[in-house]
């Protein structure tokens, strides 16, 4: 149980081998046993925010889930997790985008944010061009 603000600065991934850590007896990279050879991980060193702006959302959710343990009991973080994991198996109506999940951003707290996804027009979340009913028509193949 912790209740930690922030995600730590330790990087946690398992990607980041080394040619030592790889290596066969000849002193090369053993393709065969543990896949391409990844240059970038071994050159450049991550920023340690790196590690905690990509953990944020995980250490925040468990931040909440252990603060409701401790005020409601264990009832609470179950509910909300069962909460979570059926607004994500839900799906929408087939022609709004799969990324938009207005159930899940409310359950977030997204809803109360402005994000740069909210005001930078990203191209697979518009809907400016979506017509309901001919895209109804053509899933129930009423007109060709």
């Amino acid at each position: 149980m912790s209740l930690r603000l922030a995600p730590s600065s330790k990087s946690t991934s398992a990607g980041s081998a080394s040619v030592l850590d790889t290596s066969n007896s000849y002193g090369l990279h053993d393709t065969m046993r543990f896949g391409m050879r990844q240059i970038a991980s071994e050159v450049t060193e991550k920023h340690p925010l790196e590690n905690r702006l990509a953990e944020w959302d995980n250490t925040q959710m468990e931040l909440k889930m252990n603060m409701a343990r401790n005020m409601y009991g264990m009832h609470a973080p179950i509910k909300m997790a069962m909460e979570r994991s059926l607004v994500v198996k839900a799906r929408g109506p087939s022609m709004l985008p799969q990324r938009s999940n207005l159930g899940l951003d409310i359950l977030n707290g997204k809803d109360e944010t402005i994000d740069f996804e909210d005001f930078l027009n990203v191209p697979e979340m518009s809907t400016d061009m979506v017509d309901v009913h001919t895209v109804m028509e053509h899933q129930l193949g009423l007109r060709v």
